[in-house]
């Protein structure tokens, strides 16, 4: 508990001073970024001294004085110049490359260990789980041996890369020192240099203080070597143990139990009921505190109470096929918690001293002489116990629902036609939002016509969509718009979606507008899910190109060509990505322009009728025509263990 709670205030101090090296490293480059910017000032302002006398002046008669002196001011500027440009590079050396180096490698060197260390706690827990589910049966010996061999081999990797962590997080705490100091001391130096010419007194008091600040440096630097020495010393002797060490239960036979114990620490599997017959189990680490049983889940700075143990009683129980169980019931008889040791001298050193615990002997003068008094009640405590009134549990398999997803797969490059430039002008802006919020438009008197669920309509909506011989929803989620050149092929989508995406990427915008896209045969009209107010429209005659990517089959994007007030035209491409295929709503949208088309002919409206399938209300129906909502509703399932 002493350990996890310093590595929490390691793993804060490191995160404080990470977010400290970030500011103080932006400072420092302003800094260096106005010293950089005075060597290309005074570089600029030289040259234009001498380009006085190119000016070739029409009153220009008496100027060679001023074209000298300022030849002369040239040559000062130019040295001068030389002087900054060398500050310049002593701040990139000496200020800046320190702390860089300080963030890049010793700050990530810790965040990069952290990750190790918490895959091999992972790793460690999954083989003890995989350990603790072992039957106490022994017909499978190699299969128990094989799962030991797992969990000693997680449990090395696991001190190894724990113990490598804690080193880093250790040297830390001597390299924040140097990299505060050091970029400081080049800083210092540079700029007197700088000023040595003018300022030799002022250079004579800092040489000593730098001298010192030098001095300290080296010393903090031996430290470090020295603890760095130490801990390599103690990582070659961890590697040369004995297997045994780590291997769960190695001394079963014969395991050396301390039964006098009045405080106990370490891991252990918790029972939790998820159902009438199900349970799970959760490993935990847990620790005795006077008369109390703490819990400390991973991550938390502190440990929880789980458990009074004054005046309980403790036994090891049969449990689930589980070996190494024993159960906590209170003073009045109520069972408490089913708790899993790892091996048989945990096991046996946890009952003996919950037992103790329970008697108070904590509160005695001389605890562990009242310990031994107890030795033969915790001993009778170890033999697992079957109560006459145990009902068997019925084991039911876990029901697991699987939750989909949308995939997301960035279009290939090679989708693009040759000469992009002619489909979309280079630098085109891109939208990422389609229009206002849906309440914006409420605010502004209605701009959109509202689709009421319960099949009510307000001004000339309900009418539309009785005209309409077509109406199909699809969830859509908006990913952007940009102005096109040209509509004359579908490749105009492709590159579209590729730009696109790729400047979501590169900008890490993750935002997206669902809608619910109803294709009719008239329009196109996106609707606010929440309000089902429609946030924009598109004439289904203006839509002029649309096509489902060719890889990821959600993305969907179409070309709106549209006529300006002053005669001039636009063309932009709609990108979406979709719960259902694309090519389910290019094929709802190209049946919209057949209907149009075949409305201007009554016999071709007709032959359009027979042959796609009509809803009871003279629609046509779309085939695998379903409600594209529930499909983005995902079944929650819960695992438990039975």
């Amino acid at each position: 508990s002493k350990t996890r709670s310093l590595l929490s205030v390691f793993e804060e101090d490191a995160g404080t001073l990470t977010e400290y090296t970030n500011q103080l490293l932006q400072a420092m480059q302003r800094v260096y970024g106005a010293q950089n910017e005075m060597c290309l000032a005074t570089q600029q302002l030289s040259k234009q001294l001498l380009a006085y006398e190119k000016q070739h002046f029409a009153l220009g008669k008496g100027d060679e004085e001023v074209i000298s002196t300022l030849h002369y001011f040239s040559k000062v500027v130019d040295e001068l110049n030389i002087l900054h440009s060398e500050l310049a590079k002593q701040l990139a050396d000496t200020m800046i490359l320190p702390i860089v180096q300080f963030r890049e490698k010793d700050l990530t060197e810790v965040s990069t260990l952290k990750d190790l260390f918490g895959l091999a706690s992972n790793e460690h827990d999954v083989s003890m789980a995989k350990y603790s589910r072992l039957p106490k049966r022994k017909e499978n010996e190699k299969l128990k041996a094989e799962v030991a061999k797992e969990v000693a081999n997680a449990r090395r990797k696991q001190h190894l890369s724990s113990l490598q962590y804690y080193c880093a997080l250790n040297a830390l705490q001597y390299r924040k020192r140097v990299a505060m100091m050091e970029p400081m001391l080049g800083y210092t130096r540079g700029q007197i240099n700088f000023f040595k010419k003018g300022a030799e007194m002022f250079s004579k008091r800092m040489d000593s203080f730098l001298s010192s600040v030098s001095d300290m440096v080296q010393s903090i630097q031996g430290e470090l070597d020295a603890e760095a020495e130490k801990m390599r010393v103690s990582q070659q002797d961890l590697i040369a143990v004995n297997e045994s060490v780590y291997t769960p239960d190695s001394d079963v036979t014969s395991p050396a139990i301390n039964r006098n114990l009045i405080q106990k620490a370490g891991y252990l599997n918790l029972r939790n009921k998820t159902g009438l017959v199900t349970t799970t189990w959760e490993r935990l680490y847990f620790f005795t505190q006077g008369g109390n049983l703490m819990c400390q889940p991973r991550g938390a700075v502190a440990g929880g109470l789980i458990q009074d143990l004054d005046n309980c009683s403790v036994m090891a129980v049969d449990c689930e096929d589980r070996r190494y169980c024993f159960q906590i019931t209170t003073p009045t008889g109520k069972v408490g918690i089913t708790l899993q040791a790892e091996s048989k001298k945990e096991y046996e050193e946890w009952i003996c001293a919950i037992n103790n615990i329970s008697r108070q002997i904590y509160l005695t003068d001389n605890p562990e002489a009242a310990a031994i008094k107890l030795n033969q009640t915790a001993l009778q405590a170890v033999t697992p116990i079957t109560s006459f009134g145990k009902k068997h549990e019925v084991h039911h398999p876990s029901q697991n629902v699987k939750n989909t997803e949308n995939d997301k797969i960035i279009p290939n490059e090679s989708a693009g036609i040759q000469d992009s430039t002619q489909l979309i002008a280079p630098g085109t802006p891109i939208q990422f939002d389609i229009v206002l919020p849906a309440m914006e438009f409420l605010d502004q008197n209605r701009g959109g016509r509202r689709a009421n669920p319960f099949g009510e309509s307000e001004d000339s909506s309900k009418d539309e969509e009785e005209d309409s011989l077509l109406q199909q929803m699809f969830v859509v989620r908006f990913l952007g718009s940009m102005a096109v050149q040209s509509d004359d092929t579908s490749e105009v989508i492709y590159e579209a979606m590729r730009q696109v995406l790729a400047a979501r990427a590169i900008h890490n915008i993750f935002r997206m507008t669902e809608s619910h896209l109803m294709v009719t045969s008239k329009n196109l009209r996106l609707i606010d899910p929440q309000t089902q107010v429609t946030r924009t429209s598109f004439e289904l005659a203006s839509v002029t190109q649309f096509a489902a990517h060719q890889d990821n089959r959600r993305l969907i994007g179409f070309v709106v060509h549209l006529s300006e007030a002053l005669g001039e035209e636009s063309m932009s491409a709609y990108v979406f990505e979709s719960n259902t295929e694309g090519e389910k709503i290019c094929y709802a949208i190209s049946l919209g322009k057949e209907i149009i088309e075949a409305q201007k002919d009554p016999e071709a409206l007709a032959q359009l009728m027979k042959s796609v399938p009509l809803t009871n209300d003279g629609k046509f129906m779309l085939l695998n025509d379903q409600s594209e909502e529930d499909g983005a509703i995902h079944e929650e399932g819960e695992e438990s263990e039975a």
